[in-house]
């Protein structure tokens, strides 16, 4: 595995009026691996990620995706940074109105010239990648929670993105379903070459999937390394949040 970074947050700020959020930051996300952003709920962690695709400029510091730095890019300038990534939604974020088939269509029909069949044979690709290969002329609806997530994958691998963000993949998931999605992320990983980036409170997921490991707190990352190193952290707050006690300095409100 690479160890070049393909995201890099230097030195960077964001408040909400008094509220600062990023304070600072500093982050590395190696090539060709699944990094995962672990840290509290309402920690930073969306903040983060949409800073690393554009969505939010910083207050202060560097944003360097692929070697680019887009801190101060147009939205026009933005738009073939943005075609590096896929995303996949806490909430899978489909169109209900859509079948299976024509969400994931979607980004090929707006952002290439592919033609319908070849836009076809690439839809049927991605789902059978995902495990749906007879489920494109379903609704959303018609679909479980664990399926939603997996078209949203789909759809997210759609155009082979160097990058994949994953928010919160296993939120509300029974647990059977949650070791699928995550079984899913290093397969996207291994077979697809793309950079995994994925955000979660679940420690669990994260032991089990992340090749590395950022833990977010007070808008810094304090501590970073492979899942055996995080397990063995010497400071009170990760030891705290890794193994879910109510005592400790993490004050609970």
């Amino acid at each position: 595995m690479s160890a070049e970074p393909i995201i890099e947050l230097r030195h960077v700020h964001k408040s909400f009026g008094k509220d600062h959020v990023l304070r600072g930051l500093d982050l590395a996300v190696p090539k060709d691996s699944v990094s995962v952003i672990i840290g509290r709920s309402g920690g930073g962690k969306s903040v983060l990620l949409k800073h690393v695709i554009g969505l939010m400029r910083p207050d202060q510091g560097q944003v360097i995706i692929d070697g680019q730095d887009i801190a101060r890019l147009s939205e026009r300038q933005l738009a073939p940074v943005r075609r590096k990534f896929g995303m996949l939604f806490q909430e899978s974020a489909l169109f209900d109105s859509m079948t299976v088939e024509e969400n994931v269509a979607f980004p090929l029909l707006e952002h290439s010239r592919k033609s319908r069949r070849e836009v076809l044979d690439i839809v049927a690709a991605k789902l059978a990648a995902v495990g749906l290969k007879d489920k494109g002329q379903k609704l959303p609806s018609e679909l479980s929670g664990g399926m939603r997530k997996r078209v949203g994958l789909a759809r997210a691998l759609a155009l082979d993105p160097k990058i994949v963000l994953f928010d919160e993949p296993t939120s509300g998931l029974d647990p059977v379903m949650a070791a699928a999605i995550n079984e899913l992320i290093v397969r996207t990983q291994s077979e697809f070459g793309a950079t995994c980036v994925v955000i979660s409170h679940d420690i669990s997921a994260a032991m089990s999937t992340g090749h590395r490991l950022f833990m977010l707190f007070d808008g810094t990352i304090i501590a970073e390394g492979s899942p055996e190193q995080i397990r063995d952290w010497d400071d009170e707050v990760v030891q705290q949040f890794i193994h879910g006690r109510a005592e400790g300095p993490i004050q609970v409100i």
